[in-house]
């Protein structure tokens, strides 16, 4: 049987940035209060969780690594539902939803459907972690380009990431600690330097973040030795060195070297 949309129910993707809830937009901040129903994801931060007012029916679609709580397809027919049964239904996204955030593919549903759906961009990892180390992802003197990729991919075969890092770039992994060192050995093997500042950002933006550089060649050791757990970012390139970070000795000579990049 055909579903014919609401005249009242909405579908709002709302990003809700790194998990300080003191950068969440505005208007994310309304609509948590005025929601009918809120679905969110694992990565948002507890803080913003707790602006929901308790009348406000939630349900958690946390995906884990190699572990969904709800499949995406089911996710996307739960928002349609909702919606056409005359609810304001707000998916709540860490960051911003078209950032690594299937987004993309939730708004596709809803225009499938005929479900009426706005997006609210929110500061998405890369800037609101790098912001709190104090890295530019840009810098006049060593980036003027920067890229986004993720890293969980299997053997990482299907990327391709020629010419993404090395230099006058920025390269930001989204998911890349449990594939840490096929990562680095991918970018040397791709010609970019083992010695290549790197920064790894743990938990950023809250109060429990940890940054942590070292170069390029050591960065699965310290990934393994730090213990790094996600949610984490990798940023590689020169601006890593200028992140106000602890260094960890990977080898030596690791902080002359980052010195002389800062």
């Amino acid at each position: 049987m055909e579903q014919t949309p609401s005249l009242s129910g909405k579908l709002w993707l709302v990003g809700a940035g790194p998990g300080d809830p003191d950068l969440l937009t505005l208007r994310a901040a309304r609509l948590l209060a005025s929601a009918d129903l809120i679905v969110h994801d694992g990565l948002v931060g507890d803080g913003v969780l707790a602006l929901i007012p308790p009348h406000i029916e939630r349900i958690s679609v946390a995906k884990q690594r190699s572990r969904h709580t709800m499949k995406q397809e089911l996710i996307n027919e739960l928002l349609v539902r909702e919606t056409l049964a005359g609810r304001q239904v707000v998916r709540l996204k860490g960051g911003d939803p078209f950032i690594f955030g299937r987004g993309g593919e939730e708004i596709d549903a809803a225009r499938q459907a005929g479900v009426p759906c706005e997006v609210v961009p929110g500061i998405t990892a890369a800037m609101g972690c790098a912001a709190q180390a104090g890295l530019p992802l840009t810098h006049r003197e060593d980036a003027s380009a920067v890229s986004f990729v993720a890293g969980q991919c299997k053997d990482l075969s299907d990327q391709d990431w020629s010419g993404l890092a090395g230099h006058g770039r920025t390269l930001v992994i989204y998911m890349g600690i449990a594939t840490a060192t096929a990562i680095a050995d991918k970018l040397i093997a791709d010609g970019v330097s083992p010695d290549l500042p790197v920064a790894v950002i743990e938990r950023g933006t809250t109060a429990d973040a940890r940054v942590l550089r070292t170069l390029l060649t050591d960065l699965g050791d310290l990934v393994v030795r730090e213990k790094v757990a996600s949610p984490a970012l990798i940023i590689v390139g020169k601006v890593a060195a200028r992140a106000d970070a602890l260094d960890c000795l990977g080898a030596p000579g690791v902080a002359e070297k980052l010195g002389n990049f800062a």
